[in-house]
């Protein structure tokens, strides 16, 4: 999501929406609308493709499209729609994922990011959580929400029940609650404003959801540095 109108090296440009394909394209074209001022129907610069099962062939044709310059201004948003993708197809979408073309904006709208693989989950910003911005995960906002606003010592207790599993299985659920704290986080950031003050933050916990693709991820680190640095007096406007 986009940030800073004065720090546009951390803007980002790629994007996944989980949820019903009707209602993720619209947030998407609400998205577009609302922070690039672009006008959504009409537009030949605001692009949507549906698919069932992504292909490889498939997603390099978008790598293509993708590349082409835009047809009028300056910015162009392509929205993905599928309900599942091959492994194939998301490793030929990992470059442009990575370093979209210039003015370029990227939207994947997935029934869930857990269809995704961590080399390209990684590479995108979640958008979703909240009435305005996002599909709402009531479960995921309220974790979330409820780490933000704890103090201390409850955080602490949150973060000794989420770095401990009985199994696999419930270890992993914990790695899922942690990132939705991450995405959470980073939700609440964007959705005060653009205010350079969180730039840091920000920085964080790109590379913090980049180690929760790990089966062995350090729960208990990712969050302790979560806490560390998040802001004591909450986080708010700050323009």
């Amino acid at each position: 999501m986009q940030y800073f109108a004065d720090a546009q090296h951390l803007r980002h440009h790629a994007f996944v929406v989980e949820g019903e394909r009707e209602e993720g394209i619209k947030l998407a074209l609400g998205w577009v609308e609302r922070e690039l001022e672009m006008r959504a129907l009409a537009n030949p610069d605001v692009i949507v493709r549906e698919f069932g099962l992504l292909s490889v062939e498939e997603a390099r044709q978008l790598g293509e499209l993708a590349m082409q310059a835009p047809l009028r201004g300056e910015a162009k948003a392509l929205i993905i729609c599928a309900s599942r993708m091959y492994h194939e197809a998301q490793n030929a979408l990992l470059k442009l994922f990575e370093e979209p073309p210039q003015g370029t904006y990227l939207f994947l709208v997935l029934p869930t990011a857990g269809l995704l693989l961590p080399t390209l989950r990684s590479r995108v910003q979640i958008l979703g959580g909240n009435k305005e911005y996002g599909i709402r995960n009531k479960g995921a906002t309220e974790i979330a929400e409820e780490f933000m606003k704890a103090n201390k010592e409850k955080r602490s207790v949150m973060i000794k029940k989420l770095a401990t599993g009985r199994d696999e299985e419930e270890r992993r659920e914990n790695r899922d609650k942690t990132l939705a704290i991450v995405n959470g986080v980073e939700t609440a950031v964007y959705n005060v404003g653009r205010s350079t003050s969180y730039i840091q933050l920000l920085e964080d916990i790109q590379v913090l959801r980049g180690y929760l693709h790990d089966r062995s991820a350090p729960v208990r680190m990712i969050l302790e540095h979560l806490s560390l640095v998040l802001p004591r007096d909450g986080i708010r406007n700050r323009e």
